[in-house]
């Protein structure tokens, strides 16, 4: 469960990173210029960050 859990948390923190490249790509020149000649119909996606308390942290599990 903990192994699943760090893949999740790995995937969500790539997932974020591809989201400000993104982003920063769109908003800086020459990326403007592509993205409103060819992706005019991507809109820029929102970035989410992880709002409970020590979320980025898996839970530790004990065995009894």
């Amino acid at each position: 469960l903990e192994g699943t859990e760090n893949r999740i948390a790995v995937a969500r923190r790539d997932f974020i990173a591809a989201v400000e490249r993104y982003n920063t790509e769109i908003r800086t020149f020459p990326g403007r210029i592509w993205h409103m000649l060819m992706y005019s119909d991507m809109p820029i996606r929102e970035n989410f960050e992880a709002t409970a308390e020590n979320a980025e942290q898996a839970p530790q599990v004990q065995f009894r």
